[in-house]
């Protein structure tokens, strides 16, 4: 396998170039990251945040279903991260 492959293989297989991917991904990462820190402070002090982990998981999954493509060289599902 080239180098430039393991690059570019699963963002092919989800139907998006590498930039699209990167920022993808990036994105779901930052938002969990913060999502962590929100969790964080919510077990700190349970009067906030109450409700702010499982809604942003529950808009994560929602968002990555919704992108959910089917690989064309598998024919399974996979998702966009």
């Amino acid at each position: 396998m080239t180098t430039m492959r393991l690059f570019t293989d699963h963002p092919d297989s989800v139907g998006e170039s590498y930039a699209e991917h990167l920022l993808t991904a990036a994105g779901f990462g930052t938002r969990l990251v913060l999502t962590g820190c929100a969790c964080l402070i919510h077990a700190l002090l349970p009067f906030l945040f109450v409700k702010t982990g499982s809604q942003q998981i529950a808009a994560l999954y929602d968002r990555m279903v919704a992108n959910r493509r089917r690989n064309p060289l598998t024919g399974e599902l996979d998702f966009c991260i």
